[in-house]
């Protein structure tokens, strides 16, 4: 196996291997965090042939230094903190409550912009798998989880082509399963781990949406409303 995946794409093909035991049940959705999970988890599900949706989380960066995680936040009013990375990038309460609020906007926006009048999906006795591109600090995925526990799954996946070993085993302990493709022991970001690692667009998170709909149909519908596009 390369040490690195050639984009998204092909790190979605390669993760959907090895979640081959979820293919063709109605009992499982797989959630896309956008904006970089969403091409992973398209393939993903479209491997599986399972209904593919978004989950909205937002990394609180660091004044400073944006890339470092000090938390998330998601969906649901999900709040959490690395409390280590604010004592040591010495982060006032004033600092932390603007970033809070900044990422509540923009999660407010992602989530009219990708599910447009769409209810957010029943998960409740559900399997659910959490894709995203990566793992680096586990804060975005640990928001996640917990924004999908509030919501009763019967069983709780996350599923990553790459994680930090650390990471991994803290979304280990928080998850019902965690699979990863590759477990580095050295991990200073997640794009090095990728061939091509451009950013995926609103545009291409809503095209991929909307194309999954095309398998999400119930069987046995007529060929007619089979062969059309998204209404």
């Amino acid at each position: 196996m390369n040490d690195y995946f050639r984009d998204r794409v092909d790190a979605g093909r390669q993760l959907a291997a090895h979640l081959a035991d979820y293919a063709n049940r109605s009992d499982v959705i797989v959630l896309a965090l956008p904006r970089g999970g969403v091409p992973v988890a398209y393939e993903v599900a479209k491997a599986l042939r399972v209904k593919l949706d978004v989950l909205i989380v937002r990394k609180l960066g660091a004044p400073g230094n944006p890339e470092l995680a000090m938390g998330a936040i998601a969906a649901g009013g999900v709040v959490l903190l690395e409390q280590s990375v604010l004592r040591t990038m010495r982060v006032s309460e004033r600092e932390l409550a603007d970033t809070i609020e900044r990422e509540r906007d923009e999660l407010a926006r992602r989530e009219a912009a990708y599910r447009g009048d769409r209810a957010p999906p029943d998960v409740e006795g559900r399997t659910v798998i959490v894709v995203d591109d990566g793992i680096a600090t586990g804060s975005t995925m640990l928001a996640a989880i917990e924004a999908v526990r509030e919501r009763k799954p019967a069983k709780l996946v996350a599923a990553v082509p790459v994680a930090s070993p650390s990471s991994a085993e803290k979304v280990k302990a928080a998850a019902d399963a965690i699979v990863c493709v590759m477990r580095p022991d050295w991990l200073m970001g997640i794009g090095q781990f990728y061939r091509d690692f451009d950013q995926t667009s609103d545009d291409e998170v809503r095209t991929l949406l909307g194309r999954a709909r095309e398998w999400e149909r119930p069987a046995g519908g007529d060929a007619s409303t089979a062969g059309a596009g998204p209404g």
